[in-house]
């Protein structure tokens, strides 16, 4: 499986069906993805390692290993590793549409808008 690199670490997609997408993503120590939202699904995020700091809307909700979050469609959030090792989870999302151009980005660390 092909790894996607990004500048906060990398991905790779595990499953891509009409249904729903899953993605195992890996974030780097002091790194964090956009402030973002989707029009177009959920998702549901569950940490296999690290330690993790969830903005969802107004809350920040701190997750390590075994625990899980839900961001529901047009949530506002992101994930960033609070931690020293890298951050490792699963993303399943669902709903009707999984590109990556239904990414809006809020803020971005690294220009991305």
């Amino acid at each position: 499986m092909e790894e996607d690199r990004r500048p906060w670490g990398y991905y790779r997609v595990l499953a891509d069906e009409p249904d729903h997408k899953v993605k195992r993503i890996i974030v780097y120590p002091g790194k964090r993805l956009s402030l973002q939202k989707h029009r177009h699904r959920e998702e549901h995020w569950y940490i296999l390692s690290g330690q993790a700091l969830v903005t969802r809307n107004q809350d920040l909700i701190p997750l390590a290993k075994g625990e899980a979050v839900d961001i529901p469609q047009g949530a506002i959030h992101r994930i960033e590793n609070t931690g020293s090792e890298n951050v490792t989870f699963i993303e399943v999302q669902s709903g009707e549409y999984f590109g990556e151009d239904d990414i809006e980005r809020i803020e971005d660390d690294y220009g991305r808008l």
